[in-house]
């Protein structure tokens, strides 16, 4: 696939209390032309460790989602993803089958099983067996990360076949192999474009093994994003929200355009970027100017 056929999306700013904000950036997306806006699954985000941490709001991930299918026209609207975890698998099928009505055909169901970075809420909210709220009793002798893989085994089968596609996210040769089997795409979040590469040719085989077809299966990169409309900007930015680590897109509309570009190279069809500076409606605009760049090559 090259750059011009890749389909880009935006991460909604999931963080806070006020849903307007989450509104204002899903309609600027859509006037921007890109394909898609995603939204996070968090019951709150943690700065510091479990026991003390200071928790940001979060937006409830299906309540907000509904809001933002309904304020838009055009655009695909996914979970990025939806935790198998916390909601009972017939919860999740019929807020999905309702999404689908409020906006058909433009629904994405992204699904994940958990990590390590969701610990803290899941344990503040005693959602995983064996690690309960205070006061309450877990079921000892219980895996974590096999039951988090049975949740999301379960979610998938429950979602399958329904009018809008399933996408299973994880590096893990479980989750890699759910996704080929049983869904209609597979998503990684982070890392770079080598390296995605690596994960694409396995995630592939897959498909291939459980006898499915390639051209039916969607693969798909997120990551973090510094967006701006100059070098100045854009290194202002960085400066400003530490975008300094491994794996996060940044500069000027041109210069993004040719990282996406390098993502849709080694086999992204969707490269989602999630903005630092997320409840910023310009990043929207400065997408829109990267996906013009790749369409005119």
């Amino acid at each position: 696939m090259n750059g011009e056929r890749v389909r880009i999306g935006l991460t909604l700013p999931s963080f806070q209390s006020d849903p307007e904000r989450v509104l204002l950036v899903a309609r600027a997306a859509e006037d921007a032309g890109i394909d898609g806006v995603f939204a996070f699954d968090h019951l709150f985000r943690q700065r510091g460790d479990a026991s003390g941490a200071e928790r940001r709001p979060a937006l409830e991930l299906l309540t907000m989602t509904a809001a933002v299918a309904a304020a838009t026209d055009r655009i695909t609207v996914g979970t990025l993803v939806a935790r198998a975890t916390l909601r009972p698998v017939a919860v999740l099928r019929a807020a999905f089958d309702s999404l689908d009505r409020i906006a058909p055909g433009r629904i994405i169901a992204g699904l994940g099983g958990g990590d390590g970075e969701s610990l803290a809420e899941d344990t503040a909210f005693g959602v995983l067996p064996g690690d309960p709220p205070p006061g309450g009793r877990g079921d000892a002798g219980i895996d974590v990360g096999e039951y988090r893989l049975q949740r999301l085994e379960a979610s998938v089968a429950a979602l399958e076949d329904r009018p809008y596609p399933v996408w299973v996210a994880g590096v893990s040769p479980a989750a890699v192999r759910l996704a080929a089997a049983r869904a209609n795409g597979w998503n990684r979040w982070s890392g770079g474009p080598a390296s995605f590469g690596t994960a694409v040719e396995r995630v592939l085989a897959e498909v291939a093994n459980a006898g499915r077809d390639r051209a039916a299966f969607t693969c798909t990169w997120g990551g973090l994003a510094v967006l701006g409309a100059d070098p100045a900007e854009a290194e202002a930015k960085r400066e400003r929200l530490g975008g300094d680590r491994p794996g996060i897109v940044r500069g000027t509309p041109s210069e993004v355009a040719d990282q996406i570009a390098a993502y849709a190279g080694a086999g992204a069809d969707w490269v989602i970027l999630g903005p630092i500076d997320s409840s910023d409606p310009a990043n929207a605009a400065l997408l829109g100017e990267a996906a013009a760049v790749l369409r005119t090559g």
